[in-house]
This record gives structure tokens, C-alpha cells and sequence, in this order.
């Protein structure tokens, strides 16, 4: 089924082609048709007003009709110097007010076609020449086909853009309804577990094994509260960033294995207050932690930096790790793309949406190098 839609999606573009190729090609013979038909009028013209000069007792009615006739192509008269002499079918108004108006149009001419030339004497050397530009017909012929394509790429474009708005809005659709279900479906059995762990307090179990079943209850909850909150206009409070960062940072530390060092680093400042959604924002700083230390493999450092500056706020996220490769820099936020054995490479993909549509910031690979580590770098708006 793919392959065939690829067949015929290969066979439309082929067409495409060579209705447009055709179509140029065709309108390149018109105009050059037409440039040859005008290049005879223009020669029949300068025939008469030779037999004008030359012949000044015979019958001048031919001449002068072919003359007179002559009403679309314009020409410019000059002699042996290029000096104007006259011209035909020019805007006179203009001629008359812009001195340079006529040496313009004859530049322009002689760029356009091959002057005709009326020799009148060898000794001295004496002769008129005559320069000619393009009909509106011919501009038309040359050029219209060339707007049609224009026209018709622009209205595919929008086709295109349109397609593509619609096929994201309905992916965001998708994304939201699967996270509200998924919301929907762990509200049920968290609420059994937080009645279960009441009645295990009134049991003989150690307390500390409670709690600590307690917080894990909790985090499901707090899971369940981030993946009902996708798709929905999330609450942006003042916060502070650094106790909001430190905070996950130490949740990490306590479930990171192997040798791995954390540092935050936030140069001269002990606060930074920003309009965050606090779960969804410590949901970011997980996924790209998480990755972080997958990268690392159980030994490296992992470095948070917070920088306040005027308009914003920049947050770093540094490993030591395997890095990633530069054409892949891209394909990390999309959906499904992942280098894990495990996991369904949604991490990166939901942190960038959290990051750009409900905090209006970005989230984007900063650098990386391969077996030196990784930097995603958050952009916040004071």
C-alpha cells in the first residue's frame, strides 16, 4: 500500500514536470517567433524610410503606409555616433521632461536586440541605426508563463503549509487525548493505593517501609497530574527556578546508580524567579537528567547551569556522555526517534512541546560531541 502510494505520488511529481517543462519551452519558441516577426517588421520599416531618402520624386505612398502602419514596436533613431535622432512609439510627454529618459530606452534597447542599420556614404562614413525594443506581446509571451508557475507554486505552498498545520494540530489532539487517558486510567488504582497505605499504618509494618511506599504513591500521583495536564492551558505561578532545579536535581541524585556527580551552578545568584507550570517544568528537567545519565552509562558528571540575563533566562544541561550525532540534533525531539534499547523516545519530544507551547520558550541541543558529552539548553522569557 505504501509502495503503490509512492508510485503514484512519483508519477504526479513526473507530470508536474513535464506539464511545467512543456510549458516553458513552448512559450520560449512563441516569443522567439514572435521576436523574428518583429525583427522583419522593424527591417520592412527601415526599408521604406530608406526609399524615402533615397528616393525622393517617386511615389511615397507604400513607404509611407508601411511607415505609419508601424505603431507597436518601439524604435529608436540614431546616426554612426549613437547621437538620437528620433524615435517612434515612445512616451513623447517624457521624452520631453526627462532629458536621459531617451538614452535609458536606448540603452536598454541595444541590451534587448541587434540594431538595423541605413548606410548612407563610405567617405565620409554616414549611416543611421536603428534601435528597437520588445512588443508588450512579447514581454507578455515570455513572462506570463513564468507568473502562471510562480502562481501555481504559491498555491501549492499554501496547500502544502495548510496540510501540514492540520496533520500538527491533529498530532497535538492525539497527544493530549492519549495523556488525559492515561491520566484517566492510573487516577483509579493511585486512589486504592493511598487507602491501602492508611491502612498500613494502622498495621504492626515498620513506618520507614510506609513512607517510603507512601512517596512512591505520591509520585504516581504527581505522574498522573502532569500527563492530565498535557493539552490543557497549564497555570504559570512565580516561581523560583534554582529551589525548583536543586529540588529535582537531589530526587535524581538519590535514584542515579554508579558513579555520577551532580553540580549546579548558578553564577552570583541564590535566586531566580520565573512563570513556570512546577510540575510540568520539573517533568523537562527529569527527561533531559534521565538522558543524561543513560548517556553516561553509570560514571560522569552532569553539570545544571542557571543564567539570569536581561530578557532571559538561560538553563543548561551538561553531561559527559557518549554525545550526539550532528545530523541526529533535529530527530531527537521527534516523536519515537530514540537510540535506547528501552523506551519509546517520547522524553525529549513532550519536554520540547512543554518548553515552546505552554512556557513560549525553546528547548534545543546547544552542542555535542561525540564521547565528550551533550548540552540541551532551555530559554525561558523573564
Amino acid at each position: 500500500m505504501i509502495r503503490s502510494l509512492l508510485n503514484w505520488r512519483s508519477l504526479l511529481a513526473l507530470i508536474a514536470i513535464i506539464i511545467v517543462s512543456a510549458t516553458i519551452f513552448y512559450s520560449q519558441y512563441l516569443s522567439s517567433k514572435i521576436a523574428t516577426d518583429e525583427r522583419q517588421k522593424v527591417a520592412l520599416w527601415v526599408s521604406a524610410s530608406k526609399a524615402i531618402l533615397s528616393n525622393p520624386g517617386m511615389d511615397l505612398t507604400l513607404p509611407n503606409l508601411i511607415r505609419n502602419g508601424q505603431q507597436s514596436i518601439p524604435i529608436i533613431e540614431t546616426n554612426e555616433m549613437d547621437s538620437i535622432m528620433g524615435y517612434i512609439n515612445l512616451d513623447s510627454s517624457r521624452a520631453a521632461s526627462d532629458k536621459n529618459y531617451l538614452y535609458h530606452q536606448l540603452k536598454k534597447f541595444r541590451s534587448q536586440n541587434h540594431p538595423l542599420e541605413f548606410k548612407i556614404s563610405d567617405t565620409p562614413y554616414i549611416a543611421n541605426r536603428y534601435y528597437y525594443g520588445h512588443t508588450t506581446l512579447l514581454d507578455e509571451v515570455r513572462y506570463y508563463p513564468l507568473i502562471q508557475l510562480f502562481i501555481v507554486a504559491l498555491f501549492i505552498f499554501f496547500i502544502l503549509y495548510s496540510i501540514t498545520i492540520r496533520n500538527k494540530a491533529t498530532q497535538n489532539q492525539l497527544w493530549a487525548g492519549m495523556a488525559k487517558e492515561t491520566a484517566h486510567q492510573l487516577g483509579t488504582p493511585v486512589s486504592s493505593l493511598e487507602g491501602w497505605v492508611e491502612m498500613l499504618k494502622e498495621s504492626e509494618i515498620d513506618p520507614r517501609t510506609v513512607q517510603e511506599i507512601k512517596k512512591d504513591v505520591d509520585r504516581l500521583k504527581l505522574v498522573s497530574d502532569r500527563f492530565g495536564k498535557i493539552g490543557s492551558k497549564p497555570q504559570l505561578e512565580e516561581r523560583d527556578l534554582i529551589g525548583q532545579i536543586k529540588n529535582m536535581v537531589e530526587y535524581i541524585r538519590k535514584r542515579a546508580a554508579g558513579r555520577v556527580q551532580f553540580l549546579v551552578n548558578t553564577p552570583g545568584k541564590e535566586k531566580i524567579e520565573a512563570r513556570i507550570s512546577g510540575p510540568l517544568f520539573d517533568w523537562v528537567i527529569e527527561n533531559l537528567l534521565k538522558n543524561a545519565l543513560d548517556a553516561m552509562e553509570g560514571r560522569g558528571n552532569i553539570t545544571v547551569t542557571i543564567q539570569e540575563q536581561e530578557k532571559e533566562i538561560l538553563i543548561d544541561v551538561a553531561d559527559t556522555g557518549k554525545g550526539i550525532a550532528a545530523k541526529n540534533w533535529e530527530k531527537v525531539f521527534k516523536p519515537g526517534f530514540t537510540t535506547k534499547k528501552r523506551g519509546w523516545g517520547l522524553g525529549l519530544s513532550l519536554s520540547k512541546r512543554i518548553i515552546e507551547q505552554y512556557h513560549q520558550g525553546q528547548l534545543f541541543v546547544r552542542q555535542s560531541e561525540h564521547g565528550k558529552g551533550t548540552t540541551f539548553r532551555i530559554i525561558l522569557k523573564k
